[in-house]
This record gives C-alpha cells, sequence and structure tokens, in this order.
C-alpha cells in the first residue's frame, strides 16, 4: 500500500513538473500569437487536485503598435498583475485547451496614441498558434488608459471595478457587463454590451458598445453644485471615439451661489474623443422647471488635472425667473416674463467657487417683464403713466401694472453681472443704460438716458405743470418729448431711481 501510495505522489509530481513548462509554452505562444508581440510571464504554478490548477503573476503583452516591440522598456499594451484559472487533466495533453473561467486581479489596458497607418500595415505577426481557448473572464480592480496624441494632456483613465466578458467565437466581440468608478460626482456607472474583436495593430480603433446606467451621483462632491443625479444611455464607436447618447435627471439640482434646487433634465449627445481626451458635447437639451435651452461646445481636459468646460447656449422657449432662481441669491427673482438668449459659457477649472470661475458673454431679450419687487413694479409703472402724459392716473397705479420690455448685452464675471448696453421699454418711455448687477443682489448701479414721449410739463398736474412749460424745449431731444440722464441704484429690496445731471442729482424724477 505505501508502494502504490509512493508511486501516486511520484507520478503527480513528474506530472506537475511536465505541466508547468507546457502551460507557460502555451500561454506565452497563445498570447504572442493573438497580439503579434513579446510576451512576459514572471510567474506560473500548477499544482493538481481535482483537476489542474494554474496561478501566474506579471504578464504582460507588449502589442503590435510599437515599432519594436520585443524592445525592452517599450510600456505594455496589457499588463495583469494576477490570474488563475482550472481545467480538467486531460486538457493538458490536448492540442487545445479549453479553459471555462480565467479569473484576473489588476488588469491594465494602455492604449497607445494613433501611430501613421502606413507603419501599421508594415508591421508583421509572429507566427504561432493559438492552443487555448477561454470562454468566460472574470476581472476584478481593471483599468483602461487611453493616452492622447497631446503632451501636454494627461491620458483618459478609467477605472473599471468588476468587468465579466464572455468570449463568442473566433474573430467576434467579447459580451461584457462593467461597473466603473466615476470619480466626480462620486459613484458606480454600470455597463453592458460588445467589445472587440480587438484589432492587434491599432487598439483605439477595437469597436465597443454598449448601454449604461448611473444612479444616486452625489453632485455634492463636485466643488459649487449640488443634488443627486441620475442618468442612463447608450454608447458606440471605438475606443478612439465613443459616441453617447443619454439623459440626465437630478430632481433638486442646486448651484451654491443661488442654493435654490431645481428639476433639471438633459437629453444629450456627446463625443469622447480619444486623441485628445476631449468631450465634445452636440447638443444638450435641458429642461430647468418651465424652460429650455440647448448648448454645444466641449469639456476640455486640462493639465494639471481638471476640466474646462466652453459652451455656446441658445435659450428659446423660458422664463427669466426660471434662470434668476437658478443662478441668483435672491428670492423671489427679481423679474418674471419670456426670455431669449444666446451666450458664451466658460467654467474654467480650479477649487475655487464657482462664481469666480464661470464666465458668460451674450445677448438677451426679456419680453412682458414684471417686478417681483413691488416697489421697483410701483416705481415702473409711474414712470410709464408720466411718460405717456397722464400723470393724474398716478392715483391709480396701484390697479395698472405694466410690462416691460429689456434687451440687453452682457457678461458676468466673479459674480457680477456687467451690461455693455442695456434697452429698456414700457409704454411711454424708453431708457438706454449700462451698469452692474451683483448675482446677491446687493448691488444695483446703473446709468444711461430715459427717453419720454411726453413734454417735462406733461408729466405733473397744477401749477408745477405751468412752470416747466418754459423749460419744455431744452429737454425735447433726438425727437423724444423729453430726454434727461438717469440712474438706477441702491440695492434689490431698496432701489432708488433718479435723474443723473453729473451724477449729483437724487431728485427722483416719480417725485416730481
Amino acid at each position: 500500500m505505501a508502494a502504490l501510495f509512493a508511486t501516486i505522489v511520484i507520478c503527480v509530481r513528474i506530472a506537475i513538473l511536465r505541466a508547468e513548462p507546457i502551460l507557460r509554452t502555451r500561454v506565452i505562444e497563445t498570447l504572442s500569437t493573438r497580439f503579434k508581440s513579446r510576451v512576459e510571464l514572471a510567474e506560473l504554478h500548477v499544482w493538481i487536485a481535482n483537476g489542474i490548477h494554474v496561478g501566474g503573476k506579471g504578464l504582460k503583452i507588449y502589442g503590435a503598435t510599437d515599432p519594436n516591440p520585443w524592445q525592452d522598456g517599450v510600456q505594455p499594451l496589457l499588463e495583469i498583475g494576477e490570474f488563475r484559472f482550472q481545467t480538467a487533466l486531460r486538457n493538458l495533453f490536448r492540442e487545445r485547451m479549453y479553459v471555462d473561467t480565467i479569473f484576473v486581479d489588476s488588469l491594465t489596458m494602455n492604449i497607445p496614441p494613433a501611430k501613421d497607418r502606413q507603419q501599421m500595415k508594415n508591421l508583421r505577426g509572429r507566427s504561432g498558434k493559438m492552443s487555448i481557448t477561454v470562454e468566460h473572464f472574470v476581472c476584478a480592480g481593471t483599468k483602461l488608459v487611453i493616452n492622447t496624441e497631446h503632451p501636454g494632456k494627461p491620458p483618459l483613465e478609467f477605472d473599471i471595478s468588476s468587468l465579466q466578458m464572455i468570449d463568442m467565437g473566433p474573430a467576434q466581440p467579447l459580451r461584457f457587463v462593467a461597473t466603473l468608478v466615476n470619480p466626480k460626482p462620486v459613484g458606480d456607472i454600470r455597463s453592458n454590451g460588445l467589445f472587440g474583436p480587438f484589432n492587434e495593430t491599432s487598439p483605439r480603433d477595437t469597436a465597443v458598445a454598449g448601454a449604461y446606467s448611473f444612479t444616486h451621483a452625489d453632485l455634492g462632491t463636485i466643488h459649487g453644485i449640488g443634488g443627486i443625479l441620475s442618468s442612463t444611455g447608450q454608447y458606440a464607436g471605438t475606443l478612439g471615439r465613443i459616441e453617447v447618447n443619454g439623459e440626465t435627471d437630478t430632481p433638486e439640482f442646486r448651484v451654491a451661489v443661488s442654493g435654490h434646487p431645481v428639476p433639471l433634465h438633459t437629453d444629450f449627445h456627446a463625443v469622447v474623443d480619444g486623441t485628445d481626451g476631449d468631450t465634445y458635447l452636440d447638443p444638450v437639451q435641458a429642461r430647468v422647471l418651465h424652460s429650455s435651452f440647448t448648448a454645444n461646445g466641449k469639456v476640455v481636459r486640462m493639465n494639471p488635472r481638471g476640466h474646462d468646460i466652453e459652451l455656446n447656449v441658445i435659450v428659446g422657449q423660458a422664463r427669466i425667473e426660471d434662470l434668476l432662481l437658478l443662478g441668483v441669491k435672491t428670492s423671489p427673482p427679481i423679474m418674471s416674463g419670456k426670455v431669449q438668449m444666446r451666450t458664451k459659457f466658460s467654467l474654467q477649472p480650479g477649487a475655487a467657487e464657482i462664481t469666480d470661475r464661470l464666465r458668460l458673454a451674450g445677448r438677451f431679450h426679456v419680453a412682458d417683464g414684471y417686478f417681483s419687487n413691488e416697489k421697483v413694479q410701483t416705481r415702473i409703472d409711474g414712470l410709464s403713466l408720466r411718460g405717456l402724459g397722464k400723470p393724474k392716473l398716478l392715483h391709480d397705479a396701484a390697479q395698472i401694472t405694466v410690462p416691460s420690455d429689456l434687451t440687453g448685452t452682457f457678461t458676468l464675471e466673479h459674480g457680477m453681472l456687467s451690461f455693455s448696453s442695456l434697452h429698456f421699454q414700457v409704454p411711454g418711455t424708453d431708457a438706454d443704460l449700462k451698469g452692474e448687477y451683483s448675482l446677491d443682489g446687493n448691488t444695483f448701479d446703473f446709468h444711461g438716458q430715459l427717453k419720454m414721449d411726453a413734454k417735462l410739463s406733461q408729466m405733473t398736474t397744477g401749477w408745477k405743470s405751468i412752470l416747466l412749460k418754459p423749460v419744455d424745449p431744452f429737454f425735447a431731444k433726438h425727437g423724444a418729448g423729453t430726454e434727461i440722464p438717469f440712474k438706477i441704484t441702491g440695492t434689490r429690496d431698496e432701489p432708488h431711481f433718479g435723474t443723473d445731471f453729473h451724477r449729483k442729482t437724487e431728485n427722483s424724477i416719480a417725485d416730481r
């Protein structure tokens, strides 16, 4: 009995000694043939217990896109920290070994920049044979690194916490299920689809397609905004150019400068360009409350790590109160009404407050606008009645609400709206102004010219009207009954309307 046991032990030992070099040769030959390149394997261990168990470390595959992939120091295309699999003992002696599942830990895929096409055509693969067939791959801790063509930009990186792939046959794509770790906003993106077949002479041209879902993403991890985002969509293309169609919902989206939660929905088409790592948005269609707008542009990846967002925004069917609620701290919004706008949107990278990084430059038109501040609206109503030459109706001004029309050219920088031109119109009155308004509502500072249909004497009654008749000609200019310098200063809660002769006189037109 003891002799039989010793014989079995010796046979097993001999099988292991023979299995290791056989499997090592098969692994290297299969991968070298598949990727047409040099393959390195630091360790391979074999043990027999209910079949053959194989474990390896330090597997590197260098790829056919390198001019000399067998030269030392070249970055590997694929690098695997550890792998393991199990198969029946009889498979060791078959010409083509079948492995059901390989488990991989710490897989890194380094996709090189695009190379000259002719150079790729001149590459020749190594001769050999595929002696191992694998049906399933289960990977943990995977990283996809797409290197850009621009030396000043960092590579595009995707951390994949779990990845499962199924081989569908020779020259066929792999079917995969993956969980990607999204750094900002923090969360897991779950995706499934098809990958490949792998293009060994041009890895970035390898096809990829699938669908994704991203839920419970906390936007609070991005400095300056807040809310819980969910997103779903589909993508297709190659590793060097991935097109994405998707949608997002954020029921309580907030911008730090205002702090007001508003529902935000977007539908978007984007292209992730692997040549430079930038994302091109064309278009993004967004809806906030009762307002919608369209944007296109790109998210530029900067070095050090960060993103510079550059967009062209067109606001078509929108309400000014919705946009003010999103971006201005004061509540309720200073004005309501229909708005149209075109603006260039720029959000620079960095850790500063979003108000210090946000830049806007554009033009807008507000029709049928009404001010939420009763004092302001009352002054506007009175201004309109005087401009029409109907001062007798001022005692009924509380029952009269006059719509305002505004057109302007503006910039936003460091939380301050600056208007290089602002045309304000109500029945009987036009104003052309320049000035500034702070997003916190603490600053109003506008100066310009006020034009009224009525003459100065027609804006009041009684003896004041008689006294003003001689000076009417001095204020009748450019076809207007009255033209005078004008200003609006103060704050949102305490605005001051007045004449602006040499910017000294503080007399209120409404009180004349």
